[in-house]
């Protein structure tokens, strides 16, 4: 269910600390590291799922869970006129941690036209 080396997977088991915007059994919210927006948390599964390709039926409960809160916890953090949810996914996808996770930003002004990462 963890893949030992993963970055967050060692953030779910405590050994990596985070700003913990949220957690229940099955997922985890956390701020990111490099905000891009005034609001910029990530919403991960607590199990180990590389990415969008490694993801199934099988696993529709936790992703629900995951789209299904991300918009209390937009509000609850300050992006209270819309967000962005944005899922990075293979090397193409500019996924930086082949952990799936999906960025929430937002804040009090409209977004640009994306995510300001480089490749």
């Amino acid at each position: 269910m963890h893949k030992p080396d993963c970055l967050f997977c060692r953030i779910v088991r405590g050994e990596i600390p985070a700003r913990k915007v949220y957690e229940d059994d099955e997922i985890l919210a956390f701020h990111d590291i490099h905000p891009q927006a005034p609001v910029h948390f990530l919403i991960i599964p607590k199990i180990h799922v590389e990415n969008l390709y490694d993801a199934d039926l099988k696993h529709q409960q936790v992703l629900g869970r995951m789209l299904g809160m991300a918009g209390q916890l937009a509000r609850e953090q300050g992006a209270t006129d819309g967000f962005r949810v944005v899922v990075n996914n293979g090397r193409v996808g500019r996924q930086e941690v082949y952990h799936l996770h999906i960025h929430v930003l937002g804040g009090p002004q409209p977004l640009g036209s994306g995510m300001n990462r480089q490749p």
